[in-house]
């Protein structure tokens, strides 16, 4: 399943269903319409949705119901909300507006970790994947950053900013899945 991350004082606009859209700049985030989604906000796993839609534009085209959809009262919220979450920030800096439907709202919320990588501590695959795995050169690097930073967040801002915490997390990913085929670790979930 796939997962759609949001800063912690956005979970309550989520659950009261105010915020039903997100809008994500740079890279395209690897979602379409159907896909079934966690949501997580502030570190905790706060239900399922469903991708309605997901549209390409740039900065300069977002609308007011962009950010309406997205919990904001007019674009003006919205991009000064992209500029706290984001480094650079221009017109033309490509957005992509993500519109969900929450389907589940789980009765307490269950902290992320729990969810990510079928319940293995990231820091642990980390670890197993240096000793045992011939890794790429990229995914090497990545683990080896985010170990020394101690935690994802440190490590993306390292990498340029949280919009990189992709990176890391497809290596870790990768280095799981691949653990996993080898028998060195199980899902715990």
């Amino acid at each position: 399943m796939k997962h759609l991350e949001f800063d912690g004082r956005y979970a309550e606009a989520i659950l009261r269903g105010k915020k039903r859209a997100t809008v994500r700049l740079g890279r395209k985030p690897n979602l379409k319409e159907g896909d079934e989604v966690l949501i997580h906000s502030g570190g905790y796993a706060l239900g399922k949705a469903v991708i309605e839609r997901v549209e390409s534009k740039t900065v300069g085209e977002l609308t007011d119901e962009d950010a309406f959809l997205d919990g904001f009262s007019t674009r003006e919220e919205l991009v000064k909300a992209l500029r706290e979450h984001y480094r650079y920030v221009s017109n033309g800096s490509p957005a992509h507006v993500v519109v969900f439907r929450l389907t589940e709202r789980f009765e307490k919320p269950v902290m992320s970790s729990d969810y990510a990588y079928e319940g293995n501590n990231p820091i642990e695959i980390a670890e197993i994947a240096l000793r045992h795995l011939d890794l790429s050169e990229g995914d090497r690097k990545l683990i080896e950053l985010f170990l020394r930073a101690g935690s994802l967040r440190k490590a993306a801002y390292r990498l340029g900013g949280l919009n990189k915490r992709y990176l890391i997390r497809d290596a870790l990913r990768r280095a799981y899945e691949e653990l996993k085929r080898r028998g060195l670790m199980e899902p715990k979930l």
